[in-house]
């Protein structure tokens, strides 16, 4: 394994910045690996089939065979690795010898198959791996490549027609790691966190979770313990699951760490707690400890779907880049309010903003009327905030009083509260944009969502104070002096806990 990494480590200073963005590649540092492969649950076997399919400088399949050899010396390995980068091949066939000849050392035997080409490709060829005659493996070990895909790639059409939609390689290599899988197989990996939840992974996620039972999740405590040597930040999940039918959900080990090195704190978690079964978006909560069950608990208890307050949520209806003839830098006769995250300030909406790199208006006409709200209150969210901005969700208060309109438009970058396409009452808009502000959503918003994008679906997804407790709030921010952090806090934890007293 020292040698093993050494050439990861070399392997990954030689990557050229743009190969790596192209390709998604993030090795495998040794102590993940080492991690990662002691996941696996190991079995007594004729032959065990190993699948790495995106195998790098090969650290995950050394670690997996080095801890098979260590704990069953005699064992029979039959090992697929498949790399598309050529600059790997020759180092990833050094790491398979290195364990070839430490399993004859101990009386044991690995054989190899090194496939030097695109995984997605050779697995879902007609006449390759999905034939009946070609076996199945038992554990699949991977750290997938992180790289969107376009949707007419031809890796996600061949996804798709093979097994199921989805929008990024790394999740693509999981659905064929688990169609790959014998019954009774064991998927075990690294990938980032997003999968668990968001609209663009549900397809994937449905597709999952009828065919895996989840038996671990690990989760670190801080983004850059990972890939310390990479300057990755992405949220990470370790994670092992079995290939298995639908019945019979036993629970899931949840285990989180500081580090590789540090204390290992884990618990046993229902099932149902971590997919809940009328949840028709499949999203996976990880509790990583009693603080994450004790604010779960708390989102769960709150008394109102988004539905029970008559309020809708909808992303902006003017995507810009298809009305460019209809926008203007700043507002002229017949225009009506453009709204972009750039308008939100301090709660409110700073309109317009003189030179800004947005337009500030849109033309009224036929064509955009139907882009357009009717003047009223409305909580706008920003799609996407940075992974360090202080709050993962940034609500503010379209107030009419403070932006004179008949409509205003909102752009695709926000999401919008409204009530049937109409604005919400005054204080129903002010106390949910303070609960949408507050450290409470906050917290349970980043511990539950491993991505920086607030999707409409996410916010549907969300429980809310009831209708009268947004009142409240409401009534409690009674200027338009922005409350700021400590007392928005405060009037949301005093309208719940006096809620809760009455109840």
């Amino acid at each position: 394994m020292i040698r093993t990494e050494a050439r990861r480590q070399e392997s990954s200073e030689a990557l050229d910045a743009k190969q790596r963005a192209k390709l998604g590649q993030y090795f495998t540092p040794a102590p993940a690996a080492d991690f990662i492969a002691s996941l696996a649950r190991l079995e007594a076997s004729e032959t065990i089939r190993v699948l790495d399919p995106g195998a790098g400088a090969g650290s995950l399949t050394a670690s997996l065979v080095m801890r098979i050899l260590h704990e069953q010396p005699r064992s029979r390995i039959s090992v697929t690795a498949c790399e598309v980068d050529p600059q790997l091949h020759e180092t990833l066939a050094a790491t398979l010898a290195d364990c070839v000849s430490t399993a004859e050392a101990v009386g044991g035997s690995v054989e190899v198959n090194l496939v030097p080409g695109d995984f997605i490709a050779w697995a879902t060829e007609d006449d390759g791996l999905f034939a009946e005659t070609r076996e199945r493996f038992d554990l699949v070990i991977m750290n997938p490549p992180y790289k969107k895909l376009a949707a007419n790639s031809r890796e996600r059409r061949a996804v798709t027609e093979k097994c199921t939609e989805t929008s990024n390689l790394y999740s693509a290599f999981m659905a064929l790691g688990v169609h790959l899988l014998a019954p009774g197989g064991q998927l075990v990996a690294i990938t980032p966190r997003s999968f668990a939840n968001g609209p663009y992974f549900r397809p994937f996620r449905k597709y999952f979770l009828d065919r895996m039972h989840l038996d671990h999740v690990h989760v670190f405590e801080a983004r850059n313990k990972v890939f310390a040597d990479t300057d990755v930040l992405q949220e990470n999940v370790i994670f092992s699951a079995t290939r298995t039918d639908a019945s019979g959900r036993g629970p899931v080990t949840v285990s989180t760490s500081k580090s590789y090195s540090s204390e290992i704190r884990s618990r046993s978690v229902r099932y149902a707690e971590m997919v809940h079964p009328e949840d028709r978006e499949f999203f996976i909560h990880i509790s990583a400890d009693e603080e994450d069950t004790q604010l779960a608990q708390a989102h769960a208890s709150l008394p109102a779907a988004l539905a029970d307050l008559h309020c809708q949520v909808s992303t902006g209806r003017v995507v810009d880049f298809r009305s460019r003839e209809h926008l203007r830098p700043d507002p002229v006769l017949g225009s009506v309010p453009l709204i972009y995250p750039l308008h939100m300030r301090e709660g409110g909406i700073s309109w317009p903003v003189p030179g800004a790199k947005k337009n500030n208006a849109i033309m009224l006409n036929g064509e955009t009327e139907k882009m357009t709200f009717p003047r009223g209150y409305y909580v706008v969210v920003k799609r996407l905030s940075s992974k360090e901005e202080k709050r993962r969700v940034v609500a503010a208060v379209f107030d009419p009083s403070q932006v004179p309109c008949d409509r205003i438009g909102f752009e695709n970058h926000v999401n919008v509260f409204h009530e049937a396409g109409e604005g919400l009452s005054e204080d129903v808009a002010r106390g949910l944009c303070l609960w949408l502000n507050s450290t409470l959503l906050d917290r349970f918003i980043r511990r539950f969502s491993g991505h920086t994008q607030v999707n409409a679906t996410d916010l549907r997804n969300l429980r809310y104070p009831s209708r009268k407790q947004l009142s409240e709030m409401g009534r409690g921010w009674d200027s338009d002096v922005w409350l700021g952090q400590e007392k928005i806090d405060e009037v949301v934890e005093r309208n719940i806990e006096k809620a809760e007293a009455e109840n």
